[in-house]
Parts: C-alpha cells; sequence; structure tokens
C-alpha cells in the first residue's frame, strides 16, 4: 500500500508562520494538475489566510476552499479532488486537515468544503497501529487488498459510513444511510467522505474507472454510489 496513506494523519496543531512564496506556488501547481473524478462538473479551488472560525479549532496559516456547482456526484468529485492535494502536501512535508464546518464570508460557487494546511507544530505522521477504523470485515463483502486504502481514508467525525462490496475485479460502493439524529449533517459529508476513499482506492489500482451500474448489487441498509471497475 502507498506509505503515504500508511501514515497519514490529520493535523491540527501549525506552526503559524505563512509558507513561502515558492512553496505555495508548488501547491498552485498541483491544484492546477489534479484529476477530476467527474471531468464534466466545474468546480474551483481557492488558497486564503482567512476564514470564519470553525467549531473544531483549528488554527492554520493557510485554508484551501473548495467550490462546485451543485449537480450529481459533485460532492464526490470534490472529495476526490481534495485528497489529491491533502496526500501531497504530505509528501512535501506539510500537514493538512479537513474542515467541513468551517466557511468563507463570500462565494461564487456554492461553497462545499476547507482544508486546512501549512507546516505542523505536531507529529505529521502516525503508525498504522494508531488508526481507529473499523476492521475490514465491518465494512465489505468479498476481498480486494485496495480496500485496506480506503479504510484508512478520512472521514467525516470517524464515522466511516461507507460499504463496499468485492466482485471479480470490481468494487462496488456504497454509503451508508445515515441516522436521522445525525442526517443533517452527515448526509453531504458522507459523499466527500466516498470520494477521499475512491482516491485511496485509486492510487492502488493500474487503471482506475469508476461510474454506475446497472445490474448492482443492492443493500437495504446502503446507497450505491458508484463501482470501481
Amino acid at each position: 500500500m502507498n506509505e503515504i496513506i500508511r501514515k497519514r494523519k490529520s493535523v491540527r496543531k501549525y506552526d503559524m508562520t505563512e509558507l513561502d512564496t515558492a512553496t505555495l506556488e508548488k501547491v498552485r501547481k498541483q491544484i492546477e494538475s489534479v484529476v477530476p473524478l467527474y471531468p464534466d462538473i466545474r468546480y474551483s479551488i481557492e488558497i486564503t489566510n482567512k476564514i470564519k472560525t470553525s467549531i473544531t479549532g483549528v488554527k492554520a496559516p493557510h485554508f484551501l476552499l473548495f467550490f462546485t456547482e451543485e449537480k450529481e456526484g459533485a460532492y464526490e468529485n470534490i472529495g476526490f479532488i481534495g485528497q489529491q492535494i491533502g496526500l501531497f502536501l504530505l509528501e512535501a512535508g506539510l500537514g493538512s486537515c479537513w474542515l467541513g464546518v468551517a466557511k468563507p464570508k463570500d462565494t461564487t460557487l456554492p461553497y462545499v468544503i476547507a482544508m486546512a494546511f501549512g507546516k505542523p507544530d505536531e507529529p505529521l505522521h502516525r503508525d498504522i497501529s494508531e488508526f481507529k477504523r473499523k476492521p475490514l470485515a465491518e465494512i465489505r463483502e468479498g476481498s480486494d487488498d485496495r480496500l485496506e486504502a480506503a479504510r484508512l481514508a478520512p472521514n467525516a467525525v470517524n464515522a466511516q459510513n461507507w460499504y463496499f462490496i468485492a466482485d471479480s475485479g470490481k468494487i462496488h460502493c456504497y454509503r451508508k444511510k445515515p441516522n436521522p439524529l445525525l442526517g443533517f449533517i452527515l448526509n453531504n459529508m458522507s459523499y466527500i467522505d466516498m470520494g477521499i476513499a475512491l482516491w485511496h482506492i485509486a492510487t492502488e489500482s493500474v487503471d482506475f474507472r469508476f461510474a454506475k451500474e446497472t445490474n448492482a448489487p443492492v443493500r437495504k441498509d446502503c446507497v450505491y454510489m458508484g463501482t470501481v471497475d
């Protein structure tokens, strides 16, 4: 499995010194080079150092703001794109953390989510034993080595609201129907979480394709999202 995924962590404490111009330019180039899950969906990503206070209490020198047109697949697309940037930042020695409750003041395209980033003021990596995740047996049927990377993907409040059915090289992907009490908070986030997990699967795939199939298995407690072929 990708070594970056094995040691990735969400960094919540940062050195508040702003990054130098050359480093920020590398981040901008990475933003320009990301591969979207759905190329036909318009989105934009902005770098800022100002954002409304998050209830998470995370303070960072820089933030990425993600915007998208609202259409089917838009939130999965943002998760897929954003996680590419998050892993790039880690590989560059920088920390990052998804912020689901932060929000900018003014937007053009609908705002979706933010990501804090900068020089970490805490350990940048963690051992795989430190991941608090459900065992694979609870989130999948069948067997596919790529699902361990999906299991380690970051997700809202560590709810891990995904489920996978592996069958003959395909991975059918589902999001669990949210608890009514948490549904308002987690519904949109579960789409983003799926996009994040899909990028982890993509990094482990020789040839990655994702689309909906008409004959995918049905799970009564889940919503079918699409199939990795």
